[in-house]
């Protein structure tokens, strides 16, 4: 079992789609330790694992979904 909170649909197809258009993009998110950080990259992946769903970047950069604030100036608390 796992604490994970699905994200909103909308946002998770802003995902999708900059993951199809492969466009660098700035990612802001918590780290692990609850942290503000951000990142530049491409998406190159959004699956789920373990019963969570998860963001992968072409930097080597793994996000849990619920953990990101915003992408490419989208907040998620906007959707």
């Amino acid at each position: 079992m796992t604490d994970y909170q699905p994200i909103n649909c909308e946002f998770y197809d802003l995902l999708e789609s900059a993951a199809t258009r492969r466009q660098r993009i700035v990612i802001d998110y918590r780290d692990e330790a609850g942290q503000s950080a951000s990142t530049t990259a491409v998406i190159v992946d959004v699956r789920s694992k373990d019963g969570a769903e998860y963001l992968y970047a072409d930097n080597g950069v793994v996000i849990r979904l619920d953990r990101l604030l915003a992408v490419d100036g989208k907040k998620l608390s906007d959707f």
